[in-house]
């Protein structure tokens, strides 16, 4: 009896009662995990506020590092739709996880070795294996087979082109032009050089999704249903 006693007293005394486990886990560590920022702010000039503000331009910098980014357009080889000054706001997951530009897409590209060395705007005439034609008998650009009725968003008395072109776009490129034929220089002006004029699918940043200032322009950008009615490359080439 005095053996099962003493076994039984030593065994409640090597384990902490409830109230100890309690002061124990919600004790020094959960303080010191509540205290963090507080010691944070207490080196920042500002306090909370500098805190706050630092967390918020971080979050900032990654969205537009990964998802999203504003870009000023620069010259008017856009026109109509997007004038000297208008900031577009330019989805850079768009072509991630599979994806890849479409024919009609406005799209910002890293033109270095191709264009120059800076980043341009420009709509996708032609992907990879596209055959592309300047001009049928009407004036209209074909691609594979297909005259496109450019009306909706060619700059107003502008051909399609003054420069004839017969292209076939290789793989993983993109044949690129501006909606102001006259005032923009794309793909049909480095037709000879190396690449052809063709531009990486690598080396787009971002589809264009949004006119976003001035405000007084906000715009959605919108693929052209005319470029729906185009076959898949390697049908009749007309």
């Amino acid at each position: 009896m005095d053996t099962e006693a003493q076994h039984t007293e030593r065994d409640r005394s090597s384990r902490p009662s409830g109230s100890e486990e309690t002061s124990d886990t919600g004790g020094p560590e959960g303080r010191s995990r509540f205290a963090l920022p507080g010691r944070i702010t207490s080196w920042l000039p500002g306090g909370r506020f500098t805190l706050t503000l630092l967390v918020c331009l971080s979050f900032l910098l990654l969205v537009n590092m990964f998802v999203a980014q504003p870009f000023q357009i620069p010259s008017g080889s856009m026109e109509r739709g997007l004038r000297i000054g208008d900031r577009v706001l330019v989805n850079k997951l768009a072509y991630r996880f599979g994806a890849e530009p479409q024919r009609g897409d406005v799209v910002v590209f890293d033109g270095s070795g191709y264009f120059g060395d800076a980043d341009y705007i420009k709509r996708v005439v032609g992907v990879g294996g596209d055959h592309v034609v300047c001009c049928d008998r009407k004036g209209r650009i074909e691609v594979n087979g297909r005259p496109v009725d450019e009306s909706a968003f060619l700059y107003p008395g502008d051909r399609p082109s003054t420069v004839s072109f017969d292209v076939v776009v290789p793989a993983d490129r993109l044949f690129l032009l501006g909606d102001h034929r006259s005032a923009s220089s794309d793909s049909r002006d480095r037709l000879g050089s190396p690449g052809g004029g063709m531009v990486p699918v690598t080396a787009v940043i971002g589809r264009a999704e949004s006119v976003v200032w001035p405000v007084g322009h906000l715009t959605r950008l919108e693929r052209p249903g005319a470029y729906a009615r185009v076959p898949a490359s390697g049908g009749a080439h007309g």
